[in-house]
């Protein structure tokens, strides 16, 4: 099957984590038009800016490379159905915990600005828990709209705690 190369990151902070993050990976190989190429190890991180006087529990955060025959929209669809099977709900609140979250980094080297859709992911370049994922499964990826590969761009923000794997 050939399809367009995209990439998904992948978190949770609301236990059981890692199967629910596991879960995912199975859901998005299984779309419809979609292969799942390569998915990283998970990893632990601090929640970035929570809500003020809001628990929020550490994540593991990953990344999925996939080939997909779906379109953009159709495919960002899919993610948030998948967020919705294994809990997710939103509430509004910003960066509040979640079940589950799927967000659409990359679409092949497209470049789109539409409403709630945005490829590449306009804060990538600035999360060292979302490149060091990245930076593993496609080191040498320019991605669109920076010139700059993901080694590069997650050499810029390198964080040790990012870098580092889940231990279950």
């Amino acid at each position: 099957m050939t399809g367009t190369p995209v990439v998904v990151a992948l978190g949770s902070n609301v236990p059981p984590r890692r199967r629910t993050l596991d879960a995912a990976v199975a859901r998005l190989a299984r779309l419809p038009g979609t292969r799942l190429v390569a998915s990283s190890p998970w990893r632990p991180s601090a929640p970035l800016d929570p809500p003020p006087g809001v628990a929020c529990g550490e994540f593991l955060n990953g990344a999925c490379l996939l080939h997909t025959t779906l379109a953009p929209r159709a495919l960002l669809d899919a993610l948030l159905a998948i967020e919705r099977a294994q809990g997710r709900r939103r509430s509004g609140v910003r960066n509040e915990a979640r079940t589950l979250d799927l967000d659409l980094l990359l679409y092949g080297d497209q470049q789109i600005d539409e409403p709630g859709l945005v490829v590449p992911h306009p804060r990538l370049a600035l999360r060292p828990f979302v490149l060091e994922p990245l930076r593993e499964l496609t080191p040498a990826l320019v991605v669109p709209g920076t010139g700059a590969s993901v080694a590069t761009l997650a050499a810029r923000v390198r964080d040790p705690a990012a870098a580092r794997r889940y231990e279950p």
